[in-house]
């Protein structure tokens, strides 16, 4: 007697069940509403992420999106930390949404858009002539009132139209535009590629923010978001801010602020050289340097006779109205007395007060003014330059699912147009059918069957 082990011979039933619950979770996955929800879903967070700021402090959040009054009602900063909000493009369930609409896409391709270029590339002849009169265009002629005497002269007509053609026997099958089928299966892999890139940049890169001192060597350090598998910066490179400089418009605006930044190796050699302003940033070993902010960070300047000082300087709360920076500096050695200096942009001016707030002078740089019984003189204003610094090494996928979208899209264009012929009992049986553009395929049958040499009995 043997007694069967139910563990390593699982019931049928048991079969049946995953069978069935991977047919519908593929008819889940392969579903065109499913997919459309999906963009939909990814849209309005990736546009969330793109209204709410990215990456910045708590206590930015808590000024801009206090709980009295919420935005929107509902809106507060709790609610933006809590959900991800601060992070949405590496949220676990974003990233999670980006995988499902790539597993979709990848399922409809294996189950549908395979099979439907199989298909394809299939030719299958029509030996009954009825098959050829239920197709979308079709016509019947007699062969002996016709101006050719086999399929052969069909052949070389429609090979003339590009078409590759099969012949077997008294049957032709025809068929052009086989690229169409394969564009769409070009689209899906181009969107899953920007999909992985997406992925993989959000997992693994990150983003920096440093403000410079003109004339400053640094490293990047201030990372403020990363990936949890961001590799580190490279220490073997730093980067020196070699100037720092603003051009101004004729009534005192701001026209662009410029970098120019020397990429230095260990031993302080020039490996890389680039200035940079908004939308031209320095590229090296793939972190990027964009121009995004600038400030006062000093002032030099000489008291009678005395060694330069280089005094930093500080911006100061001014409610939102401008921005101003500021530094104090002494005029005795014992630092009893000084004069407070404000300056608001980097074009020289600065503004002196004495000791009881009083407004004393206004001096360009390369001035001097007398106060407190000693001679300033304001010898210049150090600039710093505010870099946002990026590494996604998801971008070359990105770049390269674009392309590959932009290719599928204008292969799905090519319509795929199929023509059969039958020569039986003294007839030529003639017709076709195509997947898209019908009038110009309708109009192109017209013209073929003209060149056949006579109208056809009946179409």
């Amino acid at each position: 007697m043997t007694i069967e082990n139910p563990i390593s011979n699982p019931p049928n039933s048991w079969l049946a069940a995953v069978r069935l619950l991977w047919r519908e979770l593929l008819s889940v996955l392969t579903n065109f509403s499913y997919s459309i929800v999906l963009l939909l879903v990814i849209a309005v967070f990736s546009a969330t992420g793109t209204v709410i700021e990215q990456g910045q402090s708590v206590a930015f959040y808590q000024t801009n999106y206090p709980e009295h009054p919420a935005l929107f009602g509902f809106l507060t900063w709790k609610v933006i930390l809590t959900l991800g909000l601060d992070h949405v493009y590496r949220t676990w369930w974003f990233l999670s949404l980006l995988i499902l609409l790539g597993t979709s896409l990848t399922a409809c391709s294996l189950t549908t858009q395979f099979r439907i270029l199989k298909a394809a590339r299939k030719w299958r002849y029509y030996k009954k002539s009825h098959r050829i009169q239920k197709l979308a265009l079709s016509a019947e002629f007699d062969v002996e009132t016709l101006h050719v005497k086999s399929l052969e002269n069909v052949t070389s007509i429609l090979q003339n139209r590009r078409y590759q053609v099969f012949l077997e026997g008294d049957t032709l099958y025809a068929r052009k535009g086989i690229i169409g089928r394969i564009g769409p299966i070009i689209v899906h892999v181009g969107i899953v590629t920007i999909l992985l890139g997406g992925i993989w940049g959000a997992m693994t890169g990150f983003v920096a923010q440093e403000m410079v001192t003109s004339g400053d060597t640094f490293q990047v350090k201030n990372i403020v978001e990363a990936g949890p598998w961001a590799a580190q910066v490279s220490k073997d490179w730093s980067v020196r801010v070699n100037r720092f400089w603003i051009d101004y418009t004729s009534s005192g605006g701001i026209d662009q602020f410029y970098s120019d930044m020397s990429v230095l190796d260990n031993q302080q050699h020039e490996v890389d050289r680039k200035t940079i302003f908004v939308n031209q940033p320095l590229r090296y070993h793939g972190v990027t340097f964009y121009q995004t902010d600038w400030g006062i960070a000093a002032i030099r300047v000489r008291v009678n006779n005395s060694p330069i000082f280089q005094l930093p300087m500080a911006q100061l709360n001014t409610n939102g109205n401008g921005r101003i920076w500021g530094t104090w500096i002494p005029t005795k050695p014992d630092l009893s007395a000084g004069v407070s200096v404000l300056a608001k942009d980097l074009q020289g001016m600065v503004l002196i007060y004495d000791a009881t707030g009083k407004l004393v002078d206004t001096v360009r740089a390369g001035m001097s003014t007398q106060i407190n019984n000693v001679t300033l003189k304001i010898l210049d204003v150090v600039g710093s330059t505010g870099l946002q610094i990026k590494s996604d090494p998801g971008i070359p996928m990105v770049y390269t699912g674009f392309a590959l979208l932009m290719l599928g899209v204008v292969m799905s264009y090519f319509s795929h147009s199929q023509i059969w012929a039958l020569q039986k009992e003294g007839n030529l049986y003639v017709g076709g059918k195509t997947n898209r553009a019908h009038v110009t395929f309708e109009r192109e049958f017209l013209e073929m069957l003209d060149l056949l040499g006579s109208a056809p009995k009946n179409g």
